[in-house]
């Protein structure tokens, strides 16, 4: 699977990221890499979510998952940082985590 990520990064889609995206999507792939998880393999899917991680830092200045609703409440809001709290369960029943973007 990493060789595929490899590719991608190497083609045109990467390129078209932001410097923000770029940065998480690299993020992405280390934690991946680091947790025993990969990326989804499907490529549309894992950039939506990048773009989301990339609009809340944009926003907010930390990197909430973009398929949780942020609240403005930090104190609640920490458990929604990327990877965010519901991951490994979301992971354990279906495979991915809600957003799709880290897999088993």
């Amino acid at each position: 699977m990493q060789g595929v990520w490899q590719k991608i990064a190497k083609e045109y889609k990467v390129s078209k990221m932001d410097n923000t995206e770029s940065e998480i999507f690299e993020w992405a792939k280390d934690y991946a890499q680091n947790n025993g998880l990969l990326l989804n393999p499907d490529y549309d899917l894992v950039v939506q979510a990048i773009k989301g991680l990339a609009q809340n830092k944009r926003e907010y200045g930390i990197q909430y998952c973009g398929c949780r609703q942020v609240t403005g409440d930090a104190k609640k809001d920490k458990d929604l940082i990327c990877p965010c709290i519901h991951r490994t369960l979301d992971i354990q029943k279906r495979g991915s985590c809600k957003c799709g973007l880290f897999v088993k």
